[in-house]
């Protein structure tokens, strides 16, 4: 497994493919966000939920404006 990443609703398609290849999906809006390795949201200020002042160590990758790829590519260097 790759890691556990917590993905915004909004984003299922990037969820599938993440679980493609080996990631754990997680929902980001039922998710109390312990134990992620990494957080992606779109279309919406990251700290609108308050994520980057409750989990600080935890990367939160913005998929606007972002191809599958890209994503894929900047989780593998966390």
């Amino acid at each position: 497994m790759q890691g556990i990443i917590a993905v915004e609703k909004t984003l299922s398609t990037l969820a599938d493919i993440l679980e493609t290849k080996g990631y754990e999906i997680v929902d980001l809006s039922e998710s109390n966000l312990i134990g992620v390795d990494a957080i992606i949201v779109g279309g919406t200020d990251a700290n609108v939920m308050g994520i980057q002042d409750a989990v600080t160590d935890v990367p939160v990758i913005n998929a606007t404006g972002k191809t599958f790829n890209e994503i894929i590519d900047e989780l593998g260097r966390m």
